[in-house]
């Protein structure tokens, strides 16, 4: 009887540790998701920047591939701050 019931109990705690293991999984693949979801935010609001400004005719020029360059040197820039910080928000984020 004794021995049945501590069989149920270590079954019961290896059920336990396989959904913690599977609840580990999905947390670390939701981190990756919400990075990713970050980066492509970020891309998004520096094309729109950029757009917005030769809208208000800054540097007015119809020329798509000027445009395009616009967005990549903004993208140079962003992530090169991004790298600069990246060390101690990726460490945060990490944590929580």
């Amino acid at each position: 009887q004794n021995e049945k019931e501590l069989q149920d109990v270590v079954k019961q705690q290896e059920e336990k540790m396989f959904q913690l293991i599977d609840k580990s999984g999905e947390v670390t693949r939701l981190k990756a998701e919400v990075s990713q979801l970050k980066r492509s935010l970020q891309h998004a609001e520096t094309e729109a920047k950029v757009l917005w400004e030769e809208m208000r005719g800054k540097e007015l020029q119809g020329d798509s591939a000027y445009v395009q360059e616009r967005v990549m040197l903004r993208r140079e820039v962003r992530l090169g701050s991004c790298r600069a910080e990246g060390s101690s928000s990726h460490l945060t984020m990490d944590k929580e």
